[in-house]
């Protein structure tokens, strides 16, 4: 009986102690963040800088902000699908309608597995010419804010972001080859240009270390500014198409065959998507919702309204109409143009950007392509490549350090003092890359798998030729 009762007793100790064990091993609860460092944290937030090294916010995106941008991306990919394709795909005939639509899903689909595997990684990894290889296949991609990059914007949703745009730069070349490049040349023509062109254009001007990223590399051999994309979206693209369509040859029977859109509806449709979408892809490129991303939406209504009021006017003045090709054109050509600039130009200037946009870019698709007789389809070079590059040298005259502080970090000395000089060497560079490397891409693929569809297929549309479709069907 006592040996049990001994028993019992020694359980019950072994039981009462075990937890007293385990409180005793516990580390202590962190201590609370002073009062100071959360007011901190909090203003932080507001004003969009770094948090409290070792604060409790340090680790954390800011759901605002997020929310911001990913609200962003979608707007941008909007662009793509369905605002490009609705546009460019109501200037082409009926019979390629879907051809059109197809080369911008495909496109879609096929550079964002680029930029997962390994794209992102050299747009945006430290480096000089393009990044490494440290963010490939999304490692280390995750919640966390890159503050390289975002101060509260979750990384991978910044990856997500920047996806949107590079996928709508090789979409937009293809308007200039629209009605006669195979959708197999389009794909892989895009997935090389990809690597030789648009990863290292991102990362000269945007990336850790980036050569021409003047607003945030102090050694910066061009001290270069692109707020959301005049010259890694629109200069890059705009020119490759030039030289594309020039390699390629004229539509079979163009200036003897009248080749007016199909759909002027989808055209004016997507033209309204791709000016809803363009909100997130300049204003969104404050990658925060603050001061400076309002600076973009203001100058980005303004410079597409006044980029189409141009352009009817200037139809209106000669023609005696205002056609909605030429507002839908003007409107095009006023956001593309004050891209580079949105984010850090006040409202006058974005009006006089837009005026220079509606004028230049009309000069180009109604004056200069009949002049040097190249068939630029749907005017990708006449609107982006003019507007891109008009709109990086005007970001060098009007940028604005009231507008942007950040202009102040490493290009003091320049604002107002030669910054668009500058912006001259950074467009130059890109001009050249581009159109020499899209040269040589445009060789590469014809000799591997040829980029023109035969006459037959041609004459009977690219929608049966390259998928067995038709984007009507008379009942």
């Amino acid at each position: 009986m006592f040996k049990k009762l001994a028993i019992m007793a020694g359980l019950a100790a072994l039981c009462l102690s075990a937890p007293l064990a385990a409180h005793a091993q516990s580390p202590a609860p962190a201590a609370p963040a002073p009062m100071e460092q959360r007011v901190s944290d909090l203003e932080a937030i507001q004003t969009n800088n770094p948090p409290s090294a070792g604060g409790l916010l340090e680790k954390y995106a800011a759901p605002a902000h997020n929310t911001w941008i990913m609200v962003s991306s979608g707007l941008v990919l909007f662009m793509t699908l369905p605002g490009l394709a609705l546009f460019y795909g109501g200037l082409v005939r009926r019979k390629n309608v879907l051809s059109i639509l197809a080369q911008c899903l495909g496109l879609t689909a096929v550079v964002t597995v680029l930029w997962w595997a390994i794209g992102y990684s050299l747009a945006f990894g430290k480096g000089g010419i393009l990044g490494g290889a440290e963010f490939a296949f999304f490692k280390g991609v995750e919640f966390e804010p890159n503050r390289t990059y975002s101060n509260w914007v979750s990384h991978n949703i910044w990856a997500i972001y920047q996806l949107t745009f590079a996928i709508i730069t090789p979409a937009l070349t293809i308007g200039a080859v629209a009605e006669r490049m195979k959708f197999s040349a389009v794909m892989l023509f895009s997935v090389l240009w990809m690597f030789v062109v648009y990863f290292p254009a991102a990362h000269l001007f945007w990336g850790d270390g980036g050569w021409f990223n003047g607003l945030a590399n102090a050694d910066a051999k061009v001290h270069a500014i692109d707020f959301a994309g005049g010259i890694v979206v629109h200069i890059t693209s705009g020119w490759s198409a030039l030289i594309l369509c020039i390699l390629l040859g004229k539509r079979k029977d163009f200036g003897r065959t009248p080749m007016p859109p199909h759909s002027m509806v989808l055209c004016t449709a997507g033209t309204g998507m791709l000016w809803v979408g363009w909100y997130g892809f300049n204003a969104g490129s404050a990658v925060a919702a603050d001061r400076v991303a309002t600076t973009a939406f203001v100058s980005t209504t303004l410079s597409a309204a006044v980029g189409c009021l141009v352009w009817g006017a200037i139809e209106w003045i000669q023609r005696g109409k205002p056609s909605v090709l030429g507002m839908c054109s003007g409107a095009v050509a006023g956001l593309a143009t004050i891209t580079p600039a949105s984010g850090f130009v006040s409202s006058q200037s974005a009006v006089i950007i837009g005026f220079c946009a509606g004028l230049t870019t009309w000069f180009a698709c109604a004056k200069l392509k009949a002049m040097l007789g190249y068939d630029d389809a749907l005017d990708t070079f006449g609107v982006h490549a003019i507007g891109g590059t008009v709109g990086t040298i005007l970001a060098g005259v009007f940028a604005d350090p009231h507008f942007n502080p950040n202009l102040d970090n490493n290009l003091s000395k320049l604002v107002g003092n030669g910054l668009w000089l500058e912006q001259v060497k950074g467009s130059l560079i890109m001009i050249v890359w581009s159109v020499g490397a899209s040269a040589i891409l445009f060789f590469v693929v014809k000799a591997l798998i040829g980029v023109r569809p035969t006459p037959e297929d041609e004459e009977q549309g690219l929608d049966l030729a390259d998928h067995g479709e038709e984007g009507y069907i008379e009942t």
